[in-house]
């Protein structure tokens, strides 16, 4: 087996939730959550979906489940090297959790002296 290689921001959990779907063929937070050898809450998994997914190992597949992309099979085979993956920031993973300016909405305020 050839050793795959892992960016810095890659942690431990996300090869077991990789090597879990190359196992299984898909899988969600709520059975992960529950599987042995995977120490960690839903929410924590669901995060790390989100990771996986901005930088193309995985892919959404229906409400709230997850099945591997091309790249993410080729990164396990350690065809892929995931320090050359978009690089996944909290801004940018979350966006749906962390609103930009632009999306703000408009504040009105009114004029204090009328």
């Amino acid at each position: 087996m050839t050793e795959r290689k892992s960016a810095h921001w890659m942690e431990q959990i996300d090869e077991r939730i990789l090597e879990y779907m190359d196992s299984e063929g898909w899988a969600s937070p709520t059975i992960l959550a529950q599987e042995r050898g995977i120490s960690a809450s839903r929410g924590r998994i669901r995060d790390r979906f989100k990771t996986l997914q901005y930088a193309g190992l995985v892919v959404p597949i229906g409400d709230d489940m997850y099945d591997l992309t091309g790249d993410g099979i080729l990164f396990l085979r350690g065809d892929i090297d995931a320090r050359y993956r978009p690089k996944p920031t909290a801004s940018k993973v979350f966006q749906d959790r962390y609103p930009c300016p632009g999306r703000w909405p408009q504040a009105r305020m009114s004029d204090p002296w009328l």
